[in-house]
């Protein structure tokens, strides 16, 4: 296993780097966790500790080279559904979509390893939200979040037209949380967004 792995990564790092050009189109396509800090917030005046538990989904990103250098990502996702505790036991599952735009900078875009940096804006829609325990019987609203995301990574030339990605993203993320139609508090999820991912440019 470890020589086969060996192998894979002495091939990618022989591989042709993509020559990128202004105009140039990729498309990535990779899995990702959305995974929320620790602790996000009381509700109903301090008496109810939150949790937003932390879940995996398949991702696709197309960027727009407009320089070799600079481009504009969008990133859009299958629903992410993550299990919602309330002092600890579980209140509600509950999905979200989080499309995000951002300018990114490629260091050495023409490198066979080259490192990136973005910094953009999300919006966040939370839907599907199914009460449980505590919950039960009642109606959970989460309104919708805009707020700033900031984007790393590095991609590895795999053949001239080839990629495959690793990235983080930290978006800030807070919802106002109303029960049965009455403000209850605010939840700020403020997750890291991390995984893999294939990408082809064109």
């Amino acid at each position: 296993m470890l020589r086969t792995l060996s192998l894979a990564v002495l091939l990618a790092l022989g591989a042709t780097a993509a020559h990128a050009e202004q105009g140039d189109w990729q498309i990535k396509l990779g899995a990702h966790a959305v995974d929320p800090k620790s602790g996000n917030g009381r509700l109903a005046g301090g008496a109810l500790a939150t949790d937003v538990d932390s879940a995996w989904s398949a991702t696709v990103t197309l960027e727009y080279a407009m320089t070799p250098n600079l481009g504009v990502e969008v990133l859009a996702a299958w629903p992410f559904e993550h299990d919602v505790k309330l002092n600890g036991a579980k209140a509600a599952t509950v999905k979200q979509l989080p499309p995000t735009v951002s300018l990114q900078w490629h260091f050495m875009p023409d490198a066979k390893v080259s490192p990136f940096v973005g910094l953009g804006v999300n919006y966040t829609r939370f839907f599907s939200i199914d009460e449980t325990g505590p919950l039960d019987g009642k109606n959970l609203d989460l309104g919708d979040s805009w707020g700033l995301a900031a984007h790393a990574g590095i991609d590895v030339a795999l053949a001239p037209r080839w990629s495959l990605t690793v990235d983080a993203r930290w978006i800030d993320i807070d919802t106002d949380a109303k029960v049965d139609g009455a403000k209850v508090g605010s939840v700020a999820i403020d997750p890291l967004v991390y995984g893999v991912a294939v990408g082809y440019r064109f």
